[in-house]
């Protein structure tokens, strides 16, 4: 729910409940309260004088002056402190007036009124409504009663504009905090972008030759604690350079994407697909032995490949290491599997 949906009581969780307790806790009754509505009336004559009084000596503080700012916001605030004094004496102390002392709170908070500015102004208030109300009464019995009356109203009025302070910053730092984390995730998608991006070739999607030798490394040293085997299989385009000098590079990336899509679609999802440069591919296959590979990956690459572009042909080798003969180095693995490819490219031109 939108912040605007809502009253500042229910955005602070301040129900009506709370507003009795708060009230108890002061010691503050509602026969207090509705004695000041006498008074009220007794004093409605001399409050437009009181809070002249009162904006003399806030705009004589240079620091509150400067805040006010000019004539006409002058105005506006000496009418809303009219209405406040009014209120103190309306005999009706519940949400609504709670909800105009909250809003008193946020708008000073808003525009830069720090507490001690407030709490300031609210003992000049204090003070000389205090005076007003003794020039009227006299050192009496009702005097005292309506003075701890009026202080204790002045103390919950209080306690709701500086909780209001308070729940307004903890807002702002909680919005804060809320757009670090957005940009802090921001930031890790970027990176986690930028790292796929420097672990993929950009032409074929596959992974980048440069993760070859450390990915095969992990899978080696996970295969001897298993005891699992590990097959490499070496590919490269036959008379790649011919097509490229034919048809030109658009033709040849065409062809190199053929391949890496059927190396994809034909390879396991834990199986590592590399692009190693030029027209060659590297795949690694955890726990699959040469002769599955041969027998399993390698027809259906070809068909994959013979029913889009039959004129691709390709050179094979592979190699496999296990726990029989003992693991090879990832090194020697590549090695040995890319020496078999190129053994079938020789075959093959032999062929030819």
């Amino acid at each position: 729910m939108k912040p605007t949906d809502q009253t500042l009581m229910k955005q602070m969780h301040i129900s009506s409940e709370e507003i009795e307790y708060r009230k108890s806790l002061l010691s503050l009754t509602n026969k207090e309260l509705i004695s000041l509505v006498q008074l009220g009336i007794m004093l409605e004559p001399l409050l437009d004088q009181v809070v002249i009084e009162f904006y003399q000596q806030q705009t004589s503080v240079v620091e509150i002056a400067t805040l006010i700012g000019d004539v006409d916001t002058l105005s506006r605030l000496q009418r809303a402190q009219r209405q406040y004094v009014t209120e103190l004496f309306s005999g009706s102390y519940d949400a609504n007036y709670v909800n105009n002392r909250l809003r008193i709170g946020l708008v000073h908070k808003r525009i830069g009124v720090e507490p001690k500015l407030y709490l300031s102004a609210i003992y000049h208030l204090k003070t000389r409504l205090m005076s007003l109300v003794y020039e009227q009464l006299g050192d009496t019995e009702q005097f005292h009663e309506v003075s701890c009356t009026l202080e204790k109203l002045f103390m919950f009025d209080i306690s709701l504009v500086v909780e209001t302070y308070v729940w307004s910053l903890v807002s702002e730092l909680k919005t804060s905090k809320e757009k670090i984390e957005q940009y802090a995730n921001v930031l890790e998608d970027r990176a986690q972008q930028m790292e796929a991006l420097s672990q993929t070739d950009a032409l074929t999607g596959l992974l980048n030759v440069r993760h070859l030798n450390s990915i095969l490394n992990a899978t080696i040293c996970a295969a001897e604690h298993a005891l699992e085997p590990v097959t490499v299989v070496f590919i490269d385009i036959n008379d790649f350079k011919v097509i490229n000098d034919s048809f030109g590079h658009p033709r040849g990336d065409q062809i190199l994407k053929i391949v890496a899509d059927g190396i994809r679609f034909v390879a396991r999802l834990d199986d590592h697909c590399f692009r190693c440069g030029g027209d060659e591919f590297c795949i690694i296959f955890p726990r699959c032995t040469e002769l599955q590979a041969t027998e399993s990956f390698v027809p259906r690459l070809l068909q994959y490949i013979q029913q889009i572009e039959p004129t691709i042909t390709l050179s094979i080798g592979i190699k496999q290491t296990d726990h029989v003969e003992g693991y090879l180095e990832a090194a020697a693995l590549l090695h040995e599997a890319d020496a078999r490819m190129y053994q079938a490219k020789k075959q093959l031109k032999v062929k030819s």
